[in-house]
């Protein structure tokens, strides 16, 4: 059976991640409303700034949606901004936030957009060949606790996790030709318990 993600498609570059999740065989459609969550088996929440997508969220009902989606079995992959939105706690930061995985996370941990960056990682789950990962005023995983697993970091810096349903990562995946962090989560994250 195909899987069917939706990613959401209130900011950030949406249109990569359905590309991308579509180029690994899955259905991908775009979501902006609650009833657009039916029938997905995933979501992807993209990057993008984390407090305009919390009003955009909100103005469109999709915050408690969401909640219910995950609640009721659905799996869901944060990106960059998106990893701040399923965060268990925000350093300094009382924002809203989903809390479904167990990391703290700091915005904009490296700086801002002029220190955004690109680098080679490893992420062992994906295999040996390095992963080009592209950091745009990233955040910072700066702990997780010891049921969350640690997919990838350098020095303290976690980059990578995954509890469960629940898949994040601190770069922007969807804007490389890589495709192997949305086919963990299509293929190994999507329909766990």
């Amino acid at each position: 059976m195909q899987k069917k993600i939706g990613v959401l498609a209130l900011q950030g570059d949406f249109e990569a991640h359905q590309k991308m999740t579509q180029s690994v065989g899955a259905d991908a459609v775009q979501v902006r409303k609650p009833s657009e969550l039916g029938g997905l088996h995933g979501l992807i929440i993209p990057g993008g700034e984390s407090t305009t997508l919390i009003k955009l969220m909100r103005a469109f009902a999709m915050d408690d949606a969401i909640q219910a989606f995950y609640n009721k079995g659905g799996a869901i992959f944060g990106t960059c901004a998106g990893s701040i939105l399923v965060a268990k706690t925000i350093v300094n930061s009382s924002q809203f936030r989903f809390g479904l995985i167990d990391i703290t996370v700091e915005r904009n941990g490296y700086g801002r957009q002029v220190d955004s960056f690109e680098k080679d990682i490893t992420i062992p789950v994906l295999g040996e060949k390095s992963v080009h990962a592209v950091f745009i005023r990233a955040p910072r995983i700066v702990a997780a606790s010891p049921a969350t697993e640690i997919l990838s970091s350098v020095g303290e810096n976690i980059l990578a996790a995954r509890s469960g349903r629940v898949l994040v990562c601190t770069f922007h995946p969807e804007i490389t030709d890589d495709a192997r962090m949305h086919r963990y989560f299509v293929e190994k994250v999507v329909g766990t318990k």
